[in-house]
């Protein structure tokens, strides 16, 4: 019993360790990746790169793994797949490099943190989330929905007195032999830190649509690693014509080992090709507003590289903005907790329920007990078939 239930544990757990594991990854990625566009490269070539790196990396697993389970393609499935390569590798990548390029790391992440919002108003909109705001679960994720805002508003709006860091103040930005200016350094009333903010506004709403669509999508097209490659693939065809649009000169495109080749390669494998895999999964299971609800965390631990990593700076509003932030999260999702045990309740109460039309009272169970004496085998066979139909709603409640 005790191993059972750990199993049963940690199989409920999967969905949050993917979840948080993949915030670290986006971070890096968000470090990396400004060091990179602070080095001069088109971000245009990178979202082309990437993506390459990630079509690359996962489609030998997708031919091999899911060549007998992987459904036919129909022109509504590829129109799908075109929509959510535009939304996620193009618009969200393009439109998000390019904020982070006008501010930093963590602003971007702050303002990200909207994701959360808009994702779970399309799916009310689109009646992929029951909004009754009766329920104390609804109620909660409206609540931390809210709050998770407040909080990146708070980092956005309000910087307070500069926070010192015991291992920031070690650090010193390399302003001589040539080096580039610190990352933070970016003037927050200059034209570029408007533009990229709303740059960053465009890119989150992108991502909520990828959300939304790809909940839609993988009902059709269950198998998630070819879907994964697909996205990047036609992805990465309409990056390059993106790229051939805006930059005309040649020179953008060469990469040598540096900083640049490293910044593409990590996007494309970690971030990009087992980020969307797993991210997929996860959304099959839980639902978008789920999977979203993690995004403040992103924010929190690139603050934390940030400052350590990069020297970059941080105030006491971003430190209260970050706990707001956390407290909503956390309402997000014990609202939808207690959503998925409600689920998980009625999954196994319907079959008792269809046993005796919903009466299954102590004076039936002995009647039946007393016109089954003699007739153990049938018993144990409807025992074990109530057992086992229990044993699946409750795997497939997670």
């Amino acid at each position: 019993m005790g191993l059972c239930g750990g199993g049963d544990f940690f199989e409920k757990a999967k969905p949050y360790i993917a979840m948080i594991c993949l915030q670290f990854g986006y971070a890096g990625m968000n470090v990396i990746t400004k060091v990179s566009l602070n080095h001069g490269m088109s971000h245009y070539v990178l979202v082309v790169y990437r993506h390459a790196f990630a079509t690359i990396s996962i489609a030998p697993f997708a031919l091999f793994l899911e060549r007998k389970v992987r459904p036919k393609m129909t022109w509504s499935t590829f129109l799908q797949i075109s929509a959510l390569a535009l939304l996620g590798p193009v618009i969200d990548q393009n439109f998000y490099y390019a904020g982070l390029k006008f501010t930093g790391p963590t602003f971007a992440c702050a303002m990200s943190n909207i994701l959360p919002a808009m994702t779970f108003v399309m799916a009310v909109i689109f009646r992929m989330e029951k909004l009754d705001l009766k329920k104390v679960r609804c109620r909660a994720k409206v609540a931390g929905t809210l709050v998770t805002v407040a909080g990146a508003m708070m980092m956005t709006l309000y910087k307070g007195p500069l926070m010192q860091m015991a291992w920031s103040s070690h650090v010193h930005h390399p302003h001589s032999q040539g080096a580039e200016t610190p990352v933070a350094a970016v003037d927050p009333s200059g034209r570029e830190w408007f533009m990229g903010s709303l740059f960053v506004i465009i890119a989150t709403l992108a991502w909520a649509s990828l959300f939304i669509l790809q909940t839609h999508t993988l009902k059709q097209y269950s198998a998630q690693l070819s879907l994964t490659t697909l996205i990047c693939f036609v992805g990465t065809l309409q990056a390059i014509v993106v790229t051939f649009v805006m930059e005309h000169r040649p020179s953008v495109w060469v990469i040598g080992f540096d900083m640049n080749l490293l910044a593409a390669a990590y996007a494309g494998i970690v971030t990009s090709s087992v980020a969307y895999y797993v991210q997929g999964l996860v959304i099959q299971k839980t639902g978008p507003v789920f999977a979203s609800a993690f995004s403040p965390l992103m924010m929190i631990i690139v603050a934390a590289m940030g400052s350590f990593i990069l020297a970059e700076k941080l105030y006491l509003g971003g430190v209260l903005g970050a706990v707001l932030i956390v407290m909503g999260l956390y309402s997000v999702l014990w609202g939808k907790h207690k959503e998925n045990q409600d689920k998980e309740a009625e999954a196994m109460d319907l079959p008792v329920a269809s046993k005796t039309n919903g009466v299954y009272d102590d004076a039936i169970i002995k009647e039946i007990a007393a016109a089954a004496v003699g007739d153990d085998s049938n018993c144990k066979k409807a025992n074990g078939g109530v057992k086992s139909s229990s044993k699946v709603h409750g795997a497939s409640a997670v």
